[in-house]
């Protein structure tokens, strides 16, 4: 790992360790809230900044103290888009530090980025309104859900006993606005904040945290310092608009010559102190960059000033002034609904947003709401209690409202209406009234005198007046309810009955192993994506095996396990497995045979037999001698025949004919088969001699010393790739041992054949090669 970021992280250590010698009743809680949002896949110096994390925390943490209370906080590690994925993954304790490393090193970055959500999570953990909390917030990115980080904290800040939140911003160069929000959120609890673009530097502002926590003793004073000496710097001017709009951002420009690329460039009000910074840029290489402008109207100063000595190199000044703004929409609008709202803002930071509030909120409060983006005009959703409230145009990070108007929220009509009574498991039809509603508002079924808000099967009303929901699998009452989507609060209900129905299933008393088998249900009214299946006697209601749905059928297949014993035959409920219905069935061994030659040459067709077929997916294949049970090599279906030709192996060897059960591949039958070279000599009692080789138009002789007892026996010369009872001259091979044979006049492999025409036998067969 690299050495200086794990002296980073480290630093996390020694700020805990700070407090070590108080009781541990005595010692603030803290709470490291950590960053998996999506951004924390990019890298740093070629290293993504969440493997920096993973192994730099589990490094530190291995030697931290057992008895420090420490907790953790991650948010956007769980699921995309989501504002609410924010876990308190373990609770401020002692003794936390290998539980935090084990978690840390499993966080995987994918969602968005709750940063103001996150700390008050935090806070709420560690008890904030009763007794001292620190929170450290290490992000990389701008908030991404929370209209206004700044407001929250300051929130916290004022309702709780010490609450103090240090942020450190990383790897968010050139992000003015996410630079704000931090920056912002630190000094409204009294934190400190930092920034770092690398591994040094984040050393460097994990050690000025430490340096920020409050000692535990007065050190004895040090010596004076002897004067630094002068920095030598370079010349630099800056420049920007005359005037820029209340909180937008605006371009400024600069030449700086032998100055440190980590100089910047920053706003401040007019008359601020030297080294006093707002929003800032670096310079970095470039000549120009963006800065946002104050939220509060009035004349400030663009100054270019050195990183640590704030030694102002340039300035200029520049006014903050409002613009006309306004924003309009409906006087009435339905609970929950989404509704438009338009808005004239020109000049405005893109950031700012558009929300819902109660009538009285305090300015910087929000609700639903949407950015300005540069738009005129965008969408919110109502609240779901009904009421006076006020849309507000405001500024992001400081909240400051631009713009207000009223708006009131309003219930309508709504009603929902089901069946009486419907058939456990099975779908059945709902239907409401709720014009005016948010689409995504539901239909839901949950068992009667369940919370509201809770949610069985449920369907989005959208622009529907009817849907489908399905029933529960267990007899009883139950309510169907249009609920809002979000709150959970119940605009209508109505009770519905939950009834069995009369259910059978039917099978054999036994079935082969691997065999299909019928079998045959009754099962009236419920739902198609119930299904029959076949598993061990006594299995557990809800396992599975080989199924069959039952789609408005009353019968269907299944195939046998491959294992013998006894089984059952149930029908299920899809989902919750309960079993409506059973019947038992023994699964038996079949009997099953394979026949074939007992040689074969090499990559020669052979007629391969077998009787007791189980089943037309089973196969009939040729393996090396000891292969494992389940090997195949070249195999063929057995279909609905009794034999056919598979292709024996290259190589020459022993090997054996399997017929196999397609369903697990069980072999049912098996027999030996030896491969020989392609051109070995074969006999089966005829006791050919022939020589290996000829010349074209050469007579030789071809002698045998056995043969059969039939009428019509023959010696044969062919191609060796001729079938067995073809041939290109043949001889009878009655009362003689010996005969001559022609070769042709073209070179190739021929095999001399001796056959039994009448028993259709081929008794010896041997290949010769003839040459020019």
């Amino acid at each position: 790992m690299n050495r200086t970021v794990r002296t980073a992280f480290a630093a996390i250590a020694a700020l805990t360790l700070s407090t070590s010698a108080l009781p541990a009743q005595e010692r603030p809680g803290t709470i490291l809230v950590l960053d998996a949002s999506g951004s924390m896949w990019g890298q740093i110096d070629g290293v993504n900044k969440i493997t920096i994390a993973r192994e730099v925390v589990a490094d530190i943490l291995a030697d931290f103290p057992a008895d420090q209370n420490l907790g953790l906080v991650a948010y956007g590690h769980r699921e995309r888009g989501q504002c609410d994925d924010i876990e308190l993954m373990v609770p401020p304790g002692p003794g936390t530090g290998s539980q935090i490393a084990g978690i840390v090193a499993g966080l995987n970055p994918r969602g968005m980025t709750p940063m103001a959500d996150s700390i008050i999570a935090a806070a709420q953990a560690l008890r904030y309104t009763e007794q001292a909390a620190t929170v450290i917030l290490v992000s990389d990115g701008i908030e991404t859900c929370n209209p206004d980080p700044c407001a929250a904290a300051r929130a916290l800040a004022e309702a709780g006993v010490d609450f103090t939140a240090h942020v450190i911003g990383f790897d968010v160069t050139g992000e003015a606005e996410a630079l704000l929000q931090m920056q912002c959120m630190a000094e409204a609890t009294g934190g400190s904040f930092h920034t770092a673009d690398t591994a040094a530097e984040l050393t460097q502002a994990l050690h000025e945290v430490v340096t920020a926590a409050p000692p535990e003793a007065k050190p004895a004073p040090e010596p004076e310092p002897e004067p630094a000496p002068e920095p030598q710097i370079g010349s630099a001017t800056v420049s920007a608009p005359a005037q820029v709009v209340v909180g937008a951002p605006f371009r400024v420009t600069w030449e700086a010559e032998d100055v440190n690329p980590r100089d910047y460039v920053t706003v401040v009000p007019m008359g601020a102190e030297d080294g006093e910074s707002g929003d800032y840029t670096r310079i970095q290489d470039n000549t120009e960059g963006t800065l946002r402008a104050p939220v509060e109207p009035g004349f400030y100063e663009v100054r270019l000033q050195t990183t640590g000595a704030g030694i102002v190199l340039a300035r200029t000044p520049v006014e903050a002034v409002d613009v006309p703004v306004t924003v309009s929409a409906p006087a009435q609008v339905v609970v929950g609904a989404p509704f438009r709202v338009t808005w004239q803002a020109d000049g405005l930071n893109p950031r700012d947003y558009v929300t819902i509030v109660p009538m009285g909120a305090e300015d910087g409060d929000s609700g639903d709401y949407t950015r300005l983006e540069g738009n005129s005009q965008g969408d919110l959703r109502a609240p779901v209690e009904p009421g006076m409230y006020e849309v507000r145009l405001q500024m992001t990070g400081a909240g400051r409202v631009l713009a207000r108007t009223p708006v009131e929220v309003v219930d309508v009509k709504v009603t929902v209406s089901a069946p009486a009574q419907v058939v456990v498991g099975a779908p059945f039809r709902v239907t409401w009234e709720a014009e005016g509603l948010n689409p995504r508002d539901y239909v839901t079924i949950v068992p009667m005198g369940a919370e509201d808000g809770e949610s069985g099967d449920y369907t989005r009303i959208q622009d529907s007046t009817e849907g489908t929901l399905r029933a529960p699998v267990i007899p009883g009452l139950y309510e169907v309810r249009l609920q809002m989507t979000g709150e959970g609060r119940v605009l209508a209900r109505t009770q519905v009955e939950a009834v069995d129905v009369p259910v059978t299933v039917t099978a054999p008393a036994q079935a082969v192993v691997g065999s299909s088998f019928r079998v045959t249900w009754q099962a009236e009214g419920l739902n198609p994506r119930d299904y029959v299946t076949i598993v061990p006697m006594g299995a557990e209601d809800g396992d599975s095996g080989d199924y069959t749905r039952i789609e408005g059928n009353n019968q269907g297949d299944l195939r046998a396990p491959t294992t013998p014993g006894l089984y059952e035959v149930r029908l299920q409920m899809t989902g919750e497995g309960r079993v409506l219905a059973r019947t038992p069935i023994e699964i038996i061994g079949g009997d099953v045979t394979i026949a074939g030659p007992q040689q074969v040459r090499a990559g020669a067709e052979m007629t391969v037999t077998w009787t007791g077929a189980v089943h037309p997916r089973d196969y009939v294949t040729v393996v090396p001698m000891g292969a494992e049970d389940g090997e195949y090599a070249g195999y063929l279906r057995v279909g609905d025949r009794s034999q056919d030709k598979l292709t024996a192996p290259e190589a020459p060897g022993v090997y054996e004919l399997r017929y196999m059960l397609d369903a697990g591949g069980v072999v049912m039958a098996r027999q030996t088969v030896e491969v020989l070279a392609a051109d070995a000599p074969m006999d089966d009692g005829a006791g050919l001699v022939v020589p290996e080789t000829a010349r074209v138009g050469q007579t030789i002789t071809v002698s045998w010393t056995g043969g059969a007892d039939s009428a019509d026996q023959r010696v044969t010369l062919a191609r060796a790739d001729q079938a067995d009872f073809t041939w290109i001259v043949a001889e009878s091979a009655i009362d003689r041992s010996a005969i001559k044979l022609e070769m042709p006049t073209e070179p190739g492999t021929y095999e001399v054949r001796y056959l039994d025409l009448a028993g259709g036998q081929v008794l010896g067969r041997a290949i010769i090669e003839v040459t020019p």
